[in-house]
């Protein structure tokens, strides 16, 4: 199933299913009490539903055959807001081989330097943590933080974790996962590349508000299926600019997990980002973005997440 944070008539975030071909949308607490005459706390927001694992999903499943139509609101007349709004944890990985050359490729064109792939991307999956309060969804604008002049988009696949763990192994992690989403991870490329010099990880280059987009919604395994058999797409103003699929993650969500988890407990409402699909940024392809821009993040199965790049 599709599972949104929303907001429509009643003005406030509201927990819903979405069901595309309908283009309506089922607010889960509305439709608890419409049913039941009561409220459930189950659906107070995303992070109840992922703390009520399987028997708030099945309640929900419940809630969904029934479909009370005045529980009901049309999707294109809400305004979707980011599944999860403030994720417990956000880490972000760089699983794909082919985004890390280009990126270095494009770094040696610009200093004359050649680049290659440090050894131990290929002994670990590594990832950073990224400001879990910088979240935004789909439609909302991205505003081009002050201090830089040069900014791009990453396309994405996210997981959301559904399970508490810790030391989970990578044959186990499917069961630690409550679905997927998109994730467009924006950067501050001037500001990234100058600061990482000193050895550490991206700050302020990924570091401000609005940066994270995570959208429309998350969709659950049994209805996603693998989730290493999924076409990627980036349009920018409606033009195609790059993608791939991931299939061509080197390391799949499962190695993540396990490699997080390790002597770490991994939260139940935390999200892992995949990294970038190749030529899924524009640094990739040597190509800039302007203020008012508006870019189109498409995965298989999801569906598309929109935003506008607004410089005040």
């Amino acid at each position: 199933m599709k599972l949104a944070t929303f907001i429509g008539y009643r003005k406030r975030p509201r927990l819903g299913v979405v069901d595309v071909e309908q283009r309506a949308v089922l607010d889960l607490a509305a439709a608890a009490e419409a049913i039941h005459k009561r409220p459930d706390p189950t659906f107070v927001d995303m992070l109840s539903l992922i703390d009520a694992a399987g028997p708030g999903l099945a309640r929900v499943d419940d809630l969904v055959r029934e479909w009370p139509s005045e529980a009901v609101d049309d999707l294109d007349g809400v305004k979707l807001l980011a599944p999860i709004p403030i994720p417990r944890q956000l880490r972000d990985g760089m699983a794909f081989e082919e985004h890390v050359r280009n990126s270095r490729n494009q770094v040696a064109l610009r200093t004359g330097r050649p680049q290659k792939v440090p050894e131990v991307w290929y002994e670990h999956p590594v990832y950073y943590k990224c400001n879990r309060f910088n979240v935004v969804g789909h439609e909302a604008d991205v505003i081009w933080p002050a201090f830089s002049e040069w900014m791009d988009y990453e396309l994405e696949l996210a997981c959301v974790i559904g399970r508490t763990g810790k030391d989970v192994s990578a044959e186990n992690a499917p069961a630690h996962v409550f679905g997927f989403t998109i994730y467009n991870d924006f950067s501050a490329r001037d500001v990234q590349f100058d600061e990482m010099r000193a050895g550490l990880g991206p700050a302020k280059g990924k570091d401000f508000d609005t940066g994270n987009v995570f959208g429309p919604w998350i969709v659950t395994p049994d209805e996603l299926g693998d989730p290493h058999d999924l076409a990627m797409e980036v349009r920018v103003n409606g033009e195609r600019w790059g993608g791939g699929h991931s299939r061509d993650m080197h390391y799949t969500f499962w190695d993540i997990i396990a490699y997080v988890s390790r002597s770490e407990t991994l939260y139940a409402g935390e999200i892992i980002g995949s990294g970038t699909v190749g030529t899924g940024s524009a640094h990739e392809l040597g190509r800039t973005l302007s203020s008012g821009d508006v870019i189109e993040l498409e995965i298989e199965k999801i569906g598309v997440l929109r935003n506008r790049l607004i410089r005040p």
